[in-house]
């Protein structure tokens, strides 16, 4: 047992730097316990006077320990941190403190036992097994030194103490008991090896989780694909001492095989991440056949020595080391670990760590290797999802993009380049040609509109509560200015507390809405309005224009079930949970209002 603790100590507790805040808080508890234990000490004193023995000088040890102990915990509410000196100097009372007062305490049922207790478990909170034991030790090494002084004092000629009474109050000290010290002994040192060894174990889980978590904290939307496997990867290298990582995957639908890997140079840090040229024939040499989920091999180069675990941690034969073989001859190495991962459907893979320098148990580092695997793999699949997603849209938007360019700009051109061709044989055969100039010239306006609208709309929004009415001001402005329809932005708000995304839905909704009134309306007014109602924000766009080919009042529902109104702003309304009606009067105009709850929830983005 002392062994594997060991290992588990080399390799795990050396490998999370400790936390400042968390060490000062386990000192905070510390002394908030040690006062705890003061009091319910004098309690028991209280009930039986008789375990100090009727001595000034033990009530005196005693109060001073209380007063140590109220010290130490407004020293630690006022210190920002707590030194390794200072905890040191605290452990040490604290060893010493049990001692002095066994002297005075009577009977094997004292309550002052407690304190031995106390000082075994702080060094075991704020420690491990080693420290834990050594506490036990000296505390075994006071008591029976205390013992033989005593004992030698009391056997020297006069055979009395220096401070034998006090006032006429005699002193009761506990006499020179060899099978006492003998059992208090081994019970201080077994309390100690247990007490040690639980602590051990708690810090094992705890470092596992301060891993798991430091490695999930590195998987990064921002850094992309390869930024995150590199992060992973440098956290590799470090917690297995590996010279090399590689990953190597594969996609089921393509066949196509991706092989990636990330150097420690000598004397330096890991380099950058890179990928490699592969084929799909490297697949047999980096994905098939490799022992169980996670695998250790290392050879002293005539002989092979594995170790192999399925996906449930349990130990599995390993009948052919062929392909390890193989990959050696690929790659060099001594030893190497091997852990297989699968995203979804669509990719199955294998990291590998080479030469890694072992500090614990190899079963055990593998079954945690396993399932640090499987708690980040799905965080870095997802940012490959979102990654793949990010160029799926990008590649829709271009289209969408090309395809308005090519129904809008491109066949204006080519229209006015036919017309322009047109005006020429007119003017060389002398016919007036002042109509058709000025029907290009409405043309080419209208699509120099158009093409700012695109413009616009593929332009990122970056609007504000403190922002949005301005610009709402500014673009019906520029609307009017552009398109020759009167056009005004009214409101009776000054300051506005909404949402950020809010704002900017709001904003594309009105230049939605502008955009419709240009294209289809044929109106000659436009109003535009930004208010509070009834605790909800309120939008309201009203044209004189040939209005929905239908008649009445409609709710946003009612136009879904029936398929009307503008497609784009009921989307837009929808994502900021907002209600939308349509009031269409044909050949008399359009007003759209858009209520959205002031203090309600957005939907948050993808």
């Amino acid at each position: 047992m002392n062994s594997r603790v060991e290992r588990y100590r080399q390799s795990w507790r050396l490998r999370i730097p400790a936390d400042p805040g968390e060490t000062r808080r386990i000192e905070r508890w510390l002394a908030t316990a040690r006062l705890i234990l003061a009091v319910s000490a004098l309690v028991a004193i209280r009930m039986d006077p008789t375990e100090l023995g009727h001595s000034w000088a033990a009530y005196g040890l005693f109060v001073f320990y209380m007063a140590n102990g109220i010290l130490i915990l407004m020293l630690l509410r006022r210190r920002q941190q707590s030194t390794a000196a200072f905890r040191l100097m605290v452990h040490t009372a604290d060893i010493v403190w049990p001692a002095l007062i066994s002297i005075f305490s009577e009977g094997p049922r004292t309550p002052f036992f407690l304190f031995f207790v106390f000082v075994l478990a702080a060094a075991a909170y704020r420690w491990g097994l080693w420290e834990t034991l050594g506490t036990a030790a000296a505390e075994v090494a006071l008591l029976w030194a205390e013992s033989f002084v005593l004992l030698h004092l009391t056997l020297a000629p006069g055979g009395s103490l220096p401070w034998a009474g006090l006032n006429g109050l005699r002193v009761n000290v506990r006499e020179f008991e060899p099978q006492r010290l003998f059992m208090l002994s081994v019970y201080l040192l077994v309390m100690g090896l247990l007490l040690g060894y639980l602590a051990e174990q708690q810090k094992h889980l705890r470092a596992e989780k301060a891993l798991v978590t430091g490695a999930l904290s590195r998987v990064r939307v921002e850094a992309g694909l390869t930024g995150t496997i590199e992060q992973i990867f440098h956290q590799a290298l470090s917690m297995y001492g590996a010279s090399r990582a590689v990953v190597a995957s594969q996609e089921s639908h393509s066949q196509r095989v991706f092989v990636g890997e990330l150097n420690r140079a000598e004397g330096r840090g890991p380099s950058e991440f890179r990928w490699l040229e592969s084929a799909v024939r490297d697949a047999k040499t980096y994905l098939d056949d490799f022992p169980g989920a996670v695998c250790f091999a290392s050879t002293d180069g005539n002989r092979w020595s594995t170790l192999a675990l399925d996906d449930s941690g349990h130990p599995v034969p390993v009948p052919n080391v062929e392909p390890i073989s193989q990959l050696r001859e690929v790659q060099s190495f001594d030893s190497v670990i091997t852990v297989s991962f699968l995203f979804g459907t669509e990719w199955r893979g294998r990291v590998f760590l080479f030469n890694p320098s072992w500090r614990g148990e190899k079963q055990e580092e593998l079954r945690f290797l396993l399932d640090l695997v499987r708690q980040v793999g799905p965080a870095v699949y997802n940012v490959y999802l979102l990654h793949r997603l990010r160029r799926r849209a990008g590649a829709a938007e271009r289209a969408r993009f090309a395809r308005e360019l090519h129904d809008g700009a491109v066949q204006s051109l080519i229209a006015v380049e036919m017309q322009v061709d047109v005006l020429r044989r007119q003017a060389d055969a002398g016919k007036p040609i002042g109509s058709e100039l000025g029907r290009i010239q409405e043309l080419l306006r209208e699509e120099v509109l158009k093409l700012r609208e695109l413009m616009q709309q593929m332009k990122a929004i970056d609007v504000d509560s403190q922002r949005l009415l301005g610009v709402l001001n500014d673009t019906v402005e520029r609307f009017q200015r552009e398109t020759g329809i009167s056009a005004r932005f009214v409101t009776d708000l000054e300051d506005l507390d909404m949402p950020q995304r809010v704002c900017r839905e709001i904003l594309r909704i009105v230049q939605e809405g502008l955009v419709n009134v240009r294209k289809h309306s044929g109106a000659r007014h436009a109003l535009v309005r930004l208010g509070l109602i009834q605790g909800k924000w309120s939008l309201t766009m009203e044209d004189d224009g040939k209005g929905f080919p239908f008649t009445g009042r409609y709710s946003q529902e009612q136009m879904e079930e029936a398929g009307k109104g503008p497609m784009i702003i009921k989307e837009r309304v929808r994502l900021i949970a907002g209600e939308l009606t349509v009031e269409s009067n044909p050949g008399q105009g359009t007003r759209l209002e858009v209520s959205v709850p002031r203090n309600g929830e957005v939907p948050h983005e993808f």
